[in-house]
């Protein structure tokens, strides 16, 4: 495939070390300069039936030429996702004329148009025909929900920072609908809102969720700068909190507040969606976060406890991604390259944070927090052979524009953007060096503090590097933390030492955890990763073999279906209780395969049972893991 760094000289220049060449000379580079004029963006929602979105934008312009350009580059996704496959539609006229548009062949997301004499602007109309499946995409319209994201419903002139193009936007909502967005309203007509200008930049940062079925919670009353939780939903009884639940969402914001001590936002809004129609999502901006659960996620309170650990990695994204950005990461624009060489600080960290505050906001219990932190322990102690050969962790961080989240033949060899998780646990080790080096006077609480909380109420964002991280890590506790976190980064160790060091250990017992059962249930699968080696889905649908594990090296790969074991009909309990069987002995567990139009019987030489990941304590180091957790 053609590298995806092609783009405008500079860029490539800069971003992807290539010889400065252009791409195409009608493509002006972005200037930090004033746009002339204000882009006027209006959208109708209101055809919901059949997906589509109507786009109208009305974009200041001379006479000549003029580019527009559709985002590719998005913010959060860290990759060229932007949805252009789903335009259709565009027509480009001035002056009551139609004129003929080109798009750019080494830029499908540039548009290039003449403007005529005599006009001062150009009027464009296009349709985003938003998926009707999750076979073509992101499902962000049904009967009951809208998710609407600007960067898939407007085109914006060439040669800006974004920052310096002033947009109005409108949106036309289906009959009685309410919405939740980090944009304010100026006024109402009917079923139209307008919206106060802002920046396109702004106006990209600010998606809406609208439906017929609408809750809006004020999870910081009386605060000067507040936080709402807006929610979506299937039906209306999804809608319900209980006063339990209310304050625990309630904690979070507390405890953000406590971690940082700063806010970088004049109030914030917590999009939430509650529906198996709508895909899912979780995507962070400066003032907002969208974030799409099970219907269930209040209403079946104690069922999926881990849902609940999405809005405090989304809304910690409002200091760490949003406020402070990655310097290679940040661009000015939405169709430059990224690079992401620091998303195990942006994600790895978030997600570090949004596991702890869940905890500390009593979201999680202790031992639920533990839980998950026991599975993704084992994930780099046993379930990453790849990592622990051939790949590393900083590799991964290119992971968003090799595939973002991609389906892989085999994802535990192949590793896909570990950055997450594998972060999390580097700077869980952090967290123990930091309390070690200080004898319990420091934690990692002061290097966020320091590092993300600065200048209270400064929207603008602030960049740094590697340099800078080591630096502040420094000034908490002087250590090699170049060498700390290089190691870490580029290595191909197991990244459990943060357990150990916090005072416990993991295990393996045949028990599965709340963590496990609850990951189970919601990817509808058997997870035997960690005894024979498979994750199993419906009707025996094989997703995913453990390289070089038991079932591996007995033959059995992704994409072949388990018929039958032990020469019996398959179902998950009759597999598990074919390994339970098997423990201490020699004789092999026979799996019947289907593989396309073959059928075959395999023999898995495996006898240590079923393997579950759990925390238990050393009694022999302190216990700051439950420090860490506790509440500020």
């Amino acid at each position: 495939m053609i590298n995806t760094c092609l783009g405008r000289a500079t860029l490539v220049a800069a971003v992807c070390g290539m010889a400065s060449w252009s791409a195409h000379a009608d493509v002006p580079p972005p200037q930090d300069v004033p746009y002339q004029g204000t882009l006027q963006v209006s959208v109708d929602a209101t055809d919901v039936a059949r997906r589509i979105f109507q786009v109208r934008e009305v974009v200041p312009a001379q006479p000549g030429p003029l580019t527009l350009l559709y985002p590719a580059w998005l913010p959060g996704h860290h990759s060229p996702v932007g949805p252009i496959d789903k335009v259709a539609g565009l027509v480009i006229t001035a002056n009551g004329q139609t004129l003929p548009w080109k798009r750019d062949p080494l830029n499908v997301n540039a548009f290039h148009v003449d403007v005529p004499q005599g006009a001062s602007s150009v009027n464009v109309a296009f349709q985003f025909l938003s998926p009707q499946n999750t076979r073509e995409g992101r499902v962000v319209m049904t009967p009951e929900i809208i998710n609407l994201q600007w960067s898939s419903n407007t085109l914006y002139p060439a040669g800006y920072y974004a920052s310096r193009i002033t947009t109005q936007a409108s949106v036309k909502f289906p009959a009685g609908w309410q919405f939740g967005s980090a944009l304010e309203e100026a006024s109402r007509e009917g079923d139209t809102v307008h919206f106060k200008p802002v920046s396109y930049e702004t106006l990209v940062d600010s998606p809406m969720f609208a439906g017929k079925y609408f809750k809006r919670v004020d999870l910081d009353p009386g605060a000067k700068r507040p936080v709402h939780l807006d929610i979506v939903a299937d039906a209306a009884k999804y809608l319900e909190i209980s006063p339990e639940q209310l304050q625990a969402h309630r904690n979070l914001v507390q405890q953000l507040y406590k971690l940082y001590g700063s806010q970088h936002f004049d109030h914030y809004d917590l999009l939430l969606a509650l529906s198996t129609k709508m895909s899912g999502i979780g995507l962070e901006h400066h003032r907002s976060s969208e974030n799409g659960s099970q219907p269930g996620y209040f209403t079946e309170w104690d069922k999926q406890p881990m849902l609940r650990g999405l809005l405090p990695h989304e809304f910690n994204h409002s200091w760490n991604g949003k406020f402070r950005q990655p310097a290679d990461l940040y661009r000015p624009t939405f169709n430059e390259p990224m690079q992401g060489s620091l998303l195990w600080v942006y994600e790895g960290q978030t997600q570090f944070w949004g596991n702890v505050l869940a905890a500390r906001s009593g979201l999680w219990s202790d031992e639920q927090a533990r839980d998950v932190l026991a599975l993704t322990a084992a994930t780099y102690d046993r379930g990453r052979p790849g990592l622990a050969s051939w790949r590393n962790v900083q590799d991964t961080t290119n992971d968003p524009v090799i595939a973002e989240r991609a389906p892989l033949p085999y994802r535990n060899y192949q590793a896909s953007e570990e950055y997450y998780n594998a972060g999390m646990m580097i700077w869980l080790d952090v967290d123990a060096k930091l309390r070690e080096l200080s004898r319990g006077k420091h934690a990692i609480d002061d290097f966020t503090k320091a590092f993300f909380g600065m200048d209270d109420g400064s929207y603008a964002v602030k960049t740094y590097t590697f340099d800078d991280v080591v630096q502040a890590l420094n000034g908490i506790d002087a250590y090699d933390w170049a060498g700390f976190l290089r190691s870490r980064l580029d290595g191909h160790g197991p990244l459990i030492g943060g357990i150990e060091n916090h005072g416990w250990k993991l295990v393996y017992t045949d028990e599965p955890s709340v963590a496990v059962k609850g990951n189970e249930e919601r990817r509808h699968v058997a997870d035997l990763t960690y005894s024979i080696g498979l994750v199993i889905g419906k009707d025996g649908a094989i997703s995913d073999v453990l390289w070089d594990g038991p079932a591996f090296k007995a033959g059995v790969s992704p994409g072949m279906t388990l018929v039958a074991v032990n020469g019996h009909d398959y179902d998950a309990d009759g597999l598990k209780d074919a390994i339970k069987a098997a423990k201490g002995n020699d004789q092999p567990i026979e799996l019947l395969v289907k593989n396309f139009d073959e059928y075959q019987t395999l023999r898995v030489a495996y006898h240590d049972g079923l393997q579950y990941p759990h925390l238990v304590r050393d009694e022999g180091k302190p216990d700051t893991l439950s420090k860490l957790l506790k509440a500020r």
